[in-house]
This record gives structure tokens, C-alpha cells and sequence, in this order.
């Protein structure tokens, strides 16, 4: 044991009555100093532990971040960055519907469409900050402003299926047409009343506006800027949207008056009106590849598919209509090139996939902070477009949408048996409870495609049989006469 060091009395702080000091007892001393190292021994020791292991921990980082730099090196080579993903990266989805996405940021006010273009590497957009903007798809930036831009909120922009030229609408009654590889303005022409959407055919011979005061649409030559038709009061309210079919030979519009009507370019008539096809104003309309059905999305918080070919709807209405996809008025609507699904966009901020064939929303994606303006699906169907009120546009990879976790119980959920149809290979789904489901071989468009045939055939059929019942009905009537 060690020895200890004797009290030294002079040292002492206790003073006596008459002022002199008087020696501190050392037993106390000693249970004092013992006393306060049983009590901060263990927190001293975990503090000098700490600083032994803080101190690699700050070395480690400020190796990783700056490293050892030689300042005789003419071109150091600096470590590796390596990119943190953001926070919101998978958006607000649901745990089991995680979608890659990317934002894309650049407009200073509402983006009101959006388009893939040019082999889906670029992206289109339109906004009310009166321009017109190229994007680049790959990593988000901006490649173009389109000049001469527009003196007020551009509604909407289009794409020539060529990706060569493009063409939009705004708020100053004009609709302007750019070069897309060179960003020169090809024409503008104005009109008498504003301009609320615009299109250019497929072919890109022709261009349609729906215009508002009129309740009208105009469809110019897209070479010459000549009118080719123009009608006042197509509709008796203002048109939200018009699109041409894939022929480029009819224009379908739809308006707050809550109609859809099919103008003929040739015939220079109206083909078909279906009046109150929905229960509320109707914001947009597209067409499927084939061009024989329109699906129409309403501020009722419903889409619908109108067989438009046969004319169907004049008897059982709307073929499809799909429901409790969102929570708002339903603002705009995309087929798929094959018409294997249908996106829409909605004013409750999401973004809906559609499996047309078994009417039932396969996913919603989530992450928006205001209103869905429009919505666009890639030739490949693999990403899809969406244009927002909150300033941004969102690019989505669905690519591995079937795989899923929230996907697959939710097919798992309805029952459903995924077949391939032996008319065009598509992939669809078919209910295990019903008890026509081994037979069933072909898609939905494909069957009614089919039945389609078989009604016209019926039809000729019954043409050529008139002459030889007209003739049999004459030659009965001749004989009863001679009678």
C-alpha cells in the first residue's frame, strides 16, 4: 500500500477565535477526496472514452471529404462524391407503391401540359409564365426556351408526331408554331377570341383550337395558315378540349356543357353528339391508337370510353366507366400507344394508371403539392409525364409497375388471372370467379372489335337480302292482283 503524505497544519483554512489557524483533521480530508472520486470517477472515464473514439470518427470524415492534398501535383485527383438521394425521393406514396421519380423545376407558375417528344428523349411543356420549354429527359434540363414567346398564360402546347414542329395557345388570342431542333417561330395568327386548347393533327397537316366565347372550333391549314373550317356554337358552352383521331380526319371536342361531338374534316359535318355524357363539365378527351374509342374525364370524378366506331353509346351508353380513381374532378386523360392501360390526372394532386380491361385503378402515385394539369405516357410505356399546378413537372419510371408489392395484392385481391389475347398478344386479366373465364381468348378491345365486325357484317348481309324480298314481295303482290 502506498503511503500517504502527513497533514501539513499551515496549509489549513479553518480559522480559530483568535484569528490563528488551527490544523485540519486529515481522516476528513481524506473521506472528502475518496467521497468526490466515487462519484465523477465513472462519468470522468466515459468522457475520456468518448473523446477516444470522437476523435478517429472527425479524422475519418475530414479524410473522406477533403483528403491529402499535394500541392506539387499539377491535377490532383479529388475522391469520389457520392450522391445522396433525396428525402422524397420515393414521394408521399404508399409503403408498397414506391415509384421512382424525378422533379423538374424551371417554371415560375402553373404548368398547364406536357408532352414526350423526339423518341422520348425530350420533354414539352407549356406554362402560365407565357413560355414554352424543351426539356431534356435524361437529366432534367432545360435545353430551350421557345422565343418570341407569347404576351400572356400559354393553356396549351402540342407535337407533331415527327417531333419536327410544335404548336401552342395562349391567353393573347394567338397560337404560335415553332421549329423544335432550331427554336425559330415558323407563324402566329390571332384570333377574335381566346384561345383555350390546341392540337396539331398526326399527319401534321392541320391544327385545331377550341375557342371560348364562340364555343367553336377552328381548324387551320398547318403549312399555309389557311382555315379549312371554322364553327361558331359547336357547343352551347366553352370548349376545354379537342383532339384529332389517328387519321387525322376527325376532331372530337368536349365542353362544360357536358357533350362530346366528332366534327368530319371531308364532310365538313358533325358526325355524332352524345349530350350530358357526363354528370358534370367534362376537362379533356383523347383517342385509342385504333381510333374506335374516345375516353372523356369530367369534373364528376369519372372517366368514361365511348365506343365512337359503331356508335354503341346510343343504346348502352358509355362501354367503361371507371370510378373511385379520384377524390376531384378528373383533369385531363392518356391512352397507352397499345391501349394496354389509361393514365389520368386529377385536382386531388395524384396521378392515376388505369387497367382499362378489367376497369379498376392499378396504382396511384402521389406527390404533387397542388392540382395535376395534364399527364403523358412514353412510346415505350415506360415513364409517364405530369404536369402540375404547383410549378413542377414529375417524370414517373412504371417500368417495373407489376411488380409491385401494392399491384400485385391488389390484383391478388380481385381475383384476377393474367392471359395473353391470341388476336394481339396484349397481356390481360380475367376474373377466376367467372365461370366464362376458360373461354374467354381476347382482350376487351379485341372482343369488341370482333363484335363490331359481326354487327356490320349482319348489316351487308341484310342489304343484299332487301332486293330479293322486295322482288318476292312484288312478285306475291302481282299475283294476288291477277287473282
Amino acid at each position: 500500500m502506498a503511503s500517504q503524505q502527513p497533514c501539513d497544519s499551515s496549509s489549513s483554512k479553518y480559522p480559530k477565535k483568535d484569528g490563528k489557524s488551527a490544523p485540519q483533521d486529515c481522516s476528513v480530508q481524506r473521506r472528502l477526496v475518496s467521497a468526490t472520486h466515487d462519484s465523477f470517477g465513472p462519468w470522468m472515464t466515459l468522457i475520456k472514452s468518448l473523446r477516444r473514439i470522437k476523435l478517429p470518427i472527425l479524422e475519418a470524415r475530414r479524410g473522406r471529404t477533403q483528403g491529402p492534398l499535394n500541392p506539387l501535383d499539377v491535377d490532383p485527383e479529388l475522391p469520389e462524391r457520392r450522391l445522396i438521394p433525396e428525402k422524397n425521393f420515393w414521394g408521399d406514396q404508399e409503403p408498397l407503391a414506391k415509384i421512382p421519380f424525378q422533379i423538374l423545376t424551371g417554371h415560375q407558375h402553373i404548368v398547364s401540359s406536357c408532352h414526350f417528344c423526339v423518341d422520348d428523349t425530350k420533354l414539352l411543356s407549356s406554362s402560365y409564365d407565357c413560355t414554352v420549354k424543351l426539356w431534356d429527359a435524361v437529366d432534367g434540363s432545360i435545353v430551350r426556351d421557345f422565343e418570341e414567346r407569347p404576351e400572356a398564360p400559354v393553356l396549351e402546347c402540342s407535337v407533331t408526331a415527327d417531333s419536327r414542329r410544335i404548336v401552342a395557345a395562349s391567353y393573347d388570342k394567338t397560337v404560335r408554331t415553332w421549329d423544335l431542333e432550331t427554336g425559330k417561330l415558323l407563324w402566329k395568327i390571332s384570333h377574335e377570341n381566346f384561345v383555350v386548347s390546341c392540337k396539331f393533327s398526326p399527319d401534321g397537316k392541320y391544327v385545331v383550337s377550341g375557342l371560348d366565347v364562340d364555343h367553336g372550333i377552328s381548324i387551320i391549314d398547318a403549312k399555309n395558315t389557311m382555315t379549312v373550317s371554322h364553327i361558331k356554337d359547336h357547343h352551347k358552352r366553352l370548349v376545354t378540349s379537342c383532339c384529332f383521331d389517328p387519321d387525322s380526319q376527325k376532331v372530337a371536342s368536349v365542353s362544360l356543357d357536358r357533350s362530346i361531338k366528332i366534327w368530319d374534316v371531308t364532310s365538313q359535318a358533325t358526325l355524332l353528339t352524345i349530350t350530358k355524357a357526363h354528370n358534370n363539365a367534362i376537362s379533356n378527351c383523347c383517342f385509342t391508337f385504333s381510333g374506335h374509342f374516345l375516353c372523356t374525364s369530367s369534373w364528376d370524378k369519372t372517366l368514361k370510353i365511348w365506343n365512337v366506331y359503331t356508335g354503341e353509346f346510343r343504346n348502352c351508353g358509355a362501354c367503361v366507366t371507371l370510378m373511385q380513381g379520384h377524390e376531384g374532378s378528373v383533369s385531363s386523360c392518356h391512352f397507352a400507344r397499345d391501349t394496354s392501360f389509361l393514365i389520368s390526372g386529377g385536382f386531388d394532386r395524384t396521378v392515376a394508371i388505369w387497367d382499362v380491361g378489367d376497369v379498376y385503378r392499378k396504382l396511384s402515385l402521389k406527390g404533387h403539392d397542388d392540382w395535376v394539369m395534364d399527364v403523358a405516357i412514353s412510346n415505350n410505356k415506360k415513364w409517364i409525364l405530369s404536369a402540375s399546378k404547383d410549378r413542377t413537372m414529375r417524370l414517373w419510371n412504371i417500368e417495373e409497375i407489376d411488380q409491385i408489392p401494392l399491384v400485385m395484392q391488389n390484383k391478388t385481391a380481385l381475383g384476377l388471372n393474367v392471359k395473353q389475347c391470341e388476336e394481339c398478344d396484349r397481356p390481360f386479366s380475367v376474373y377466376e370467379s367467372d365461370v366464362f373465364s376458360e373461354t374467354v381468348t381476347k382482350c376487351v378491345f379485341c372482343r369488341m372489335e370482333t363484335k363490331d365486325l359481326s354487327a356490320e357484317a349482319s348489316l351487308s348481309s341484310s342489304e343484299e337480302d332487301s332486293p330479293a324480298r322486295d322482288a318476292a314481295q312484288a312478285r306475291m303482290t302481282d299475283g294476288h292482283q291477277a287473282l
